[in-house]
Order: C-alpha cells, then structure tokens, then sequence
C-alpha cells in the first residue's frame, strides 16, 4: 500500500468516525434499531395472544369449520407460513409502501392511516397546547414563592390532577354536562375541521382538557423544579443587579434558561399522545389512531395492529429527534455533551 493510498484510507476512517460521533447520525441510527425493535415485539406479543382472525371473524362459529375451510382461511389470511416468513413479508411491504388490509373495514391501512392519523394530532397538539399553557403558568407561579400559600396550592392542584385517571375524569364530565346541561357534542358522528370547524372543535375540548389537564401536572413540576435551578445561578444575581425588572428576569433569564427540561418533558408528553390517547378516544367516540389499534386487536387483524403501531412508533421517534433540535435552538451547549 502506498503512502497516499493508506493517509486516504485513514483519512475515510476518521471522516466515518466523526459521522458516526455526531450527534445526528447517532441519534438517526438508534432511531432505526428502536424501530425495528418495535416491529419484532409488536409481531411476537401478536401471535402469543390467543386467537387469531379466524376465531375473531367467525366466533363460536369457528369451531363448526372442517379442517379444509380452516386450512382455506388460514392461507387466505397468511397464517399458514412460518412467522419468520409472515415476518419478512409484512416487512417487505411496508418498506415498499405497502401497510397491508384490512377485511373487516374492506379499505387499505394506509387508506384507515390517513382519515385516523389528522384526529389523533389535532387532539395531541390541543393537549399539549392546554398542558403547556397551565404547567408553566402554575410551576412559573408555584415557584415565585417556594413554600408560601400559592405553592402549596399549585402542587396539590397538580398532584389531584396527576391521580386522577383520564378514563374516571373523561367519562364523569362526558355524563355531567350530557345530563345536566344537554351539552354532548362527542354523540354526533365525528366532524373534521374542514367539514364543520365550530362542531369539530365542540367535540375536542373535552378530550383535549382531560389529557391536557393530566399532563400539565408533571409539566408544572418539571417548570417549578427548573425555575428553582436557574433561580439559585450567579448570572441572575448579576442581572438583577443591573436593574432588569423582576417580570423581564422571570421570562427572558430565567425561564428561557429553564425551558431544557420543559422541551424534554413536552417532546416526550406528546409522542406518548399519539399512541396513549385510545382510553379518550374510546370515551369521546373520536376515530383516532389509538382507536384504530383497539378495534384492530378485537378482530385481530395483525396488519391493522401491526403496521399502526409501527406508524405511532415513527411518529414518536420523530418528535423526539425533533425535540433534540429544539434543545439546539434553546442551548446549543447540548450538542456538544
């Protein structure tokens, strides 16, 4: 080997290395194995299940089929190959665009995807919207006065509202405002926003209060907590110093010097949304994605279940890569760690 040829290959080696050191590259990569993770776990906890969509499609009909029509519908439906090779089947067509069938909707995945996806993002982003709003105004509060009477307020408001389970607090009001003021909204078929704005947002507040509500608790913790960090720094001794107002200390020193953990505990509170919303969309009739997997797993269409969670899965790992960007844009110091 000669001298140029080998300083090129460790010239290449170095260039890998430092690709492979960035935090992108890095972050995209565990990104793909967490993905694929998810699919095997997803494909195996599937088939441990009793049952499968003969049973689901046929009930106790099921078991008056000859050994013929059950060997016809398990190769209809593709039961009668290995799983390693249902496996890399399902996997092929998702690589290829292809999300599989659902026969008991007679539509496309993919078609079931695209109506279900845009209810559960209106719904997380709404949540988080609310949760935002009252977690960094109650921790921003909570901790202007650690100890006093509005802290100790604001973290038993917070701590009621971290107990109280989405499904008790959702059906409770859902029951109250219908029975007592007429007010149901979530009984009448779901209206997307581009068909009927006033009903479609009629029919979101209160999904999005109850999951929103929920998660401003450990956003207000998180707020208060950061707050409370930053407080005790050097730098805003020497701000206050300078006679910057208490309100411009607060919001532009302070808080912006908070919001890390604020970032992480939103980036997270929201990919959890997407796949953790089936209890609300249940309880509120909301055709969401959530939905779409309960129903999947009470017929138990594999595809159904199988590639939606693989679809909530992406989304998840795409907010958190994009919540490492936010980090950049609020500390550019986190890159560097």
């Amino acid at each position: 080997m000669t001298p140029t040829s080998s300083r090129t290959s460790s010239g290449t080696s170095s260039a890998l290395l430092r690709l492979a050191a960035h935090p992108v590259p890095r972050r995209i990569g565990e990104a793909v194995l967490t993905l694929l993770g998810v699919s095997i776990l997803t494909f195996l906890v599937l088939r441990v299940l009793p049952g499968d969509q003969i049973t689901a499609s046929y009930g106790v009909d099921a078991g008056d089929l000859s050994g013929s029509q059950r060997a016809q519908l398990r190769s209809y439906y593709g039961l009668d190959k290995p799983l390693a090779e249902q496996y890399f089947s399902w996997l092929g067509g998702i690589l290829h665009g292809r999300l599989g069938y659902s026969a008991n909707a007679g539509q496309s995945v993919a078609h079931l995807t695209a109506h279900a996806l845009p209810v559960t993002l209106e719904l997380a982003v709404l949540a988080i919207a609310l949760a935002l709003l009252l977690g960094v105004c109650g921790g921003m509060i909570a901790a202007s006065r650690p100890g006093a009477l509005r802290d100790g307020a604001a973290q038993t408001l917070s701590l009621l509202a971290l107990s109280a389970p989405v499904f008790l607090t959702g059906t409770v009001l859902a029951r109250v405002l219908a029975d007592s003021f007429g007010w149901n909204p979530n009984g009448e078929t779901y209206a997307p926003p581009t068909g009927d704005l006033p009903l479609n947002l009629q029919q979101m507040v209160l999904p999005a209060l109850v999951l929103g509500v929920s998660i401003a608790s450990p956003v207000a913790q998180t707020t208060r907590a950061a707050v409370l960090d930053v407080r005790g720094e050097d730098f805003v001794t020497t701000v206050r110093a300078k006679g910057v107002t208490e309100r411009a200390l607060q919001v532009r020193h302070v808080l912006r010097n908070a919001l890390i953990p604020v970032v992480t505990m939103s980036g997270l509170q929201f990919g959890f949304l997407l796949g953790g919303a089936v209890v609300v969309e249940q309880i509120f009739s909301l055709p969401g994605i959530g939905r779409q997997v309960l129903l999947g797993m009470g017929q138990k269409e594999y595809a159904v279940v199988q590639s939606t969670v693989l679809v909530i899965a992406v989304l998840f790992v795409v907010v958190n890569l994009a919540t490492d960007l936010v980090y950049r844009l609020v500390d550019p110091r986190v890159w560097s760690r």
